[in-house]
């Protein structure tokens, strides 16, 4: 693999990029990162690059804008360096939710982000589990998308937990509980949610199937401030439900989200590493699993030009 270079365009992307380099024993490309006193972002790649496959990864640990611009800044340096070909991977896609234009005057940041990182310079883009499948289709070059399923799938099924349930926390969420049913062999579930009044927020107010006695299983691809997943949470405990557990690909956990996940009924809230979880925000209740492997050998195949759905087969 001496024409793969793997590069980490922040400091917040560090670690997931040595873990990565690290799975595919690999040395992590040399790169410097500075600031101007007027504020303007400096990059400079530490090696040659020419005709190399190159990997750029960024995180996106706030600054959140921040990392969008250090993201393209190394991609256009890496572009005039002469690079065969560049993958920007980005294990949680920036501005996910701003997907559609749902209200008047309102831009579609997640299309405008993908155009941005073709015009630096792209071929090519590694993502997973993006908020609306419908993204991919916003990019003119090639975009792989991952999932983090299979980790939550396998981490659940080493608790060995009994009587479990499956619970959708509403009816657009029902396809994803139905997969995670399906692998579990168990019963589903779905929390049922109406409007209160004019504010247009939607309320918990009964759930459809069967748990009481049972340990239910909630699933979303992510989890930001966590005032809706514990909303659904305590319905499904006021219904009878034993040990609620919550598994999410992306752990955003803006806001008061930590607070309310330590001070809510959720017996383990389970995350992968896609988003950096710093040291304020840990608690007994929060479990990370590592991702880097599968970004590690996806970024293998498409070296290789080897399949990667055949990762989830």
């Amino acid at each position: 693999m001496e024409n793969l270079k793997i590069f980490a365009c922040s400091d917040s992307a560090e670690d997931f990029t040595q873990k990565v380099c690290n799975h595919l024993g690999i040395e992590q490309g040399q790169i410097t990162r500075m600031k101007f006193k007027n504020d303007n972002n400096f990059v400079q790649i530490l090696e040659t690059v020419r005709d190399k496959d190159v990997f750029v990864i960024q995180t996106t640990e706030p600054p959140v804008n921040e990392r969008i611009m250090e993201m393209l800044i190394t991609v256009d340096a890496i572009k005039r360096a002469s690079a065969k070909r560049i993958t920007v991977v980005l294990p949680y896609y920036i501005y996910c939710r701003s997907d559609k234009k749902d209200q008047p005057r309102i831009p579609v940041t997640a299309k405008l982000l993908a155009q941005l990182i073709e015009a630096a310079g792209a071929d090519r883009v590694l993502t997973c589990d993006l908020h609306n499948k419908a993204i991919q289709s916003y990019f003119n070059i090639n975009c792989d998308v991952l999932t983090g399923s299979n980790l939550l799938q396998n981490y659940f099924d080493s608790l060995n937990i009994e009587d479990k349930v499956v619970v959708a926390t509403d009816a657009g969420s029902s396809k994803r509980a139905y997969a995670y049913a399906k692998h579990f062999g168990c019963p589903i579930a779905m929390v049922d949610k109406r409007r209160d009044g004019n504010d247009d927020k939607a309320i918990a107010t009964s759930v459809i199937g069967e748990i009481e006695g049972k340990n239910a299983l909630v699933f979303d691809d992510e989890v930001d401030t966590a005032g809706s997943i514990i909303e659904t949470v305590k319905v499904i405990k006021k219904f009878g439900a034993k040990d609620v557990y919550v598994g999410c690909t992306h752990g955003v956990l803006s806001d008061k989200a930590v607070s309310r996940i330590k001070d809510s009924p959720i017996k383990e809230f389970v995350m992968t590493s896609t988003i950096p979880l710093p040291e304020s925000k840990k608690t007994d209740k929060i479990t990370v699993i590592s991702i880097s492997e599968l970004f590690a050998e996806a970024i293998r195949r498409i070296h290789n030009a080897t399949s990667i759905g055949e990762l989830f087969e």
